[in-house]
């Protein structure tokens, strides 16, 4: 299981530093979000949990959030971007959540 998590989180790094070299294109966070749904899949093959499916965040949505697993790193971007965080529910089920939200790659700029 840690093997898995490292994997995935070396993978996500380093499609956001490609991401920061490409200038943020939509084509570089619809890979990091394929990358993030792939890393969740084996780990939930790897731990013989459901697989997660992609949910899409609506303004007042209840959300049941036991354990965070992961989330797709924002620091590649200043402006408004797609994330996605991976959890598992009270009852240990894993969701994806997407969701829009703004970069926190912002230097030098108020």
């Amino acid at each position: 299981m840690k093997t898995l998590n490292a994997v995935a989180a070396f993978t996500i790094m380093a499609i956001s530093s490609a991401a920061i070299a490409e200038g943020g294109a939509d084509r570089v966070y619809g890979r990091m979000i394929q990358a993030n749904e792939q890393a969740m899949q084996e780990y939930a093959a790897t731990n013989g949990k459901n697989r997660p499916e992609v949910v899409h965040y609506r303004y007042g949505m209840k959300l049941d959030i036991a354990k965070v697993v992961a989330s797709t790193p924002t620091d590649a971007s200043c402006g408004v971007m797609p994330a996605q965080m991976t959890y598992e529910d009270s009852n240990g089920n894993l969701n994806i959540l997407e969701y829009r939200v703004a970069g926190t790659g912002c230097r030098n700029q108020n």
